[in-house]
Parts: structure tokens; sequence; C-alpha cells
């Protein structure tokens, strides 16, 4: 019997048979941690170097697999922005939570960016790295990890740890934090999903939305995302009303990995904030 190298944690059903899985921590005002797309995808591969730290901080840490990703439902569906955004809206209202900081990224950031500007009275802070949606999708599919997502995913033989390996190649600019345990986390939940995920998943452009975000913004990006384009650091920066966004040298698609220390208390001392 394999080890899951991904822990269960609890579920959450939201309607229609769907399901969410998500871990949960602490108490005290919500964080809602939004993970990015991408084979073998879920919020704890993408913060579990994260959560525990707001949990101790006294706040009440919420990390969902979005549908499709994870261990939450995969129903044979085009996976629509807005269903998959649909999903993670009815999941904070099964958990109780009627306000809210939300930390995102990259398709995960798309999500938030969507929820703060239909939501005001939801989301207090905004946290976002290198966050979808604020370019063209002509010049997303120009990038070299996009590129070899896709191809990954696609292959006739499905997703391998050796094919895993080259993708995240590119997802981190560090490659000493290419650990065993990230591939075989991402390499099991791949394994489980659909390709219809990955290829129906579409992200709108969010740019022209900014402006409708009310509350304070806090943005990160790193210098060499291979992933999601760093101009969007500027274009999230000059877009939102209220928003101050740091670009990171020899870094990555994630941040909060490579940057964990950095990231933890930056986004710590924002939330803060009165």
């Amino acid at each position: 019997m394999t080890v899951r190298a991904v822990p269960e944690g609890k579920y959450a059903d939201i309607g229609d048979g769907l399901r969410i899985h998500y871990h949960e921590a602490g108490s005290g005002f919500p964080v809602v941690f939004v993970h990015g797309s991408g084979p073998g995808a879920s919020g704890y591969s993408n913060f579990r170097g994260n959560f525990p730290r707001f949990a101790e901080k006294g706040y009440r840490a919420l990390v969902p697999d979005t549908l499709g990703f994870g261990y939450s439902s995969k129903p044979d569906v085009d996976y629509e922005f807005d269903f998959v955004a649909g999903g993670l809206r009815r999941f904070l209202d099964h958990v109780g939570v009627e306000e809210c900081a939300l930390i995102g990224n990259s398709h995960g950031g798309a999500l938030c960016i969507k929820l703060a500007a239909d939501e005001p009275s939801l989301v207090k802070k905004l946290i976002l790295m290198a966050p979808g949606g604020l370019e063209v999708r002509e010049r997303y599919m120009e990038m070299k990890g996009i590129r070899s997502m896709m191809k990954a995913f696609l292959a006739p033989e499905g997703i391998t740890r050796e094919s895993m390996k080259k993708v995240f190649e590119h997802q981190l600019f560090d490659k000493s934090r290419i650990t065993d345990d990230i591939i075989e986390e991402r390499t099991q939940v791949a394994e489980l999903q659909p390709k219809r995920v990955l290829q129906s998943l579409r992200v709108p452009h969010l740019a022209p939305r900014l402006a409708e975000i009310q509350c304070p913004v806090l943005g990160f990006w790193g210098n060499d995302d291979q992933f999601c384009p760093v101009t969007g650091a500027a274009i999230l920066s000059e877009g939102c009303q209220k928003s101050r966004v740091l670009r990171l040298s020899r870094c990555g698609h994630w941040v909060m990995v490579e940057y964990a220390d950095v990231f933890n208390e930056m986004c710590l001392d924002f939330l803060a904030e009165p």
C-alpha cells in the first residue's frame, strides 16, 4: 500500500455531489490559502511551509484544494474559471467564513482577484504571488514553464516522476529545493487527475478588474519566474488602489517556498496592520 505523500485533511460537501478537501490549523481571523494549477497541485504542496506559521500567530489558516486538484472532486466537466471560483466560494460558505484574508499564487491568485473584486465585503486583505490573468493568454503560452508543464501533462504516458522533475526545473530558481518529497507529493496527486482539468482550465484577462479591488494588496514576484511574466508585477502595482509589490532576485514562481521566512513575516506584518 502506497503511503500518501500529501496527508489527508477534512472534506466540505459544497453541493451537487462535490467535495472540497482542505487542511485547517489555528483559530481566529480566517486566512485562506489558494494554490496554483499544474499537474498534481494541491494546497498542502504549495503552502505546507507557510500556513502553520499563520496558525501559530493566531489566525485560522484554511488551505483548500480547488475543484480538479488535490483530493477535491474531479468531475468530468470543463474547468471554466467561474466553475472553479464558484467551488471556492461555496467552500467558504460551508466553513463559515464571512470575512477573510486571501493568499493566492498563480491560478489561485487569479481566483483571489476575482473574489476580491466581486465581493469587497468578504475580502479584507489580499496577498498575491505572481497571480495569473494579468497578461493576455498568448503571453503565458510563451513561458518556458507553461510549455514544459503542458508537455508533461499531455504526454501519452501521463505524468511520471521524471517529467515532474523537468517541470520543477522551471518552477524554482534554486534547484536544490526540488526535493524527492515535492516530486512525490505532486506525482501521486497527478495520477488522480484527469487530463481534462488542465486541458480545459482557462483564466480570463483580469487586469481591468484590479481597479475594483478595495482592500489593501500585498504582492510578490520572483524575477526569474518562468510561468507568469514578471511584467505582471507592474500591472498589479499600478492597477490596484492600495498596493505594494515586492520583486525578489534569484527567485522563481514559488516565492512562498524559496523565500518562506521573508514571505511569512511580511505577510504577518501586513495582516496585523489596521
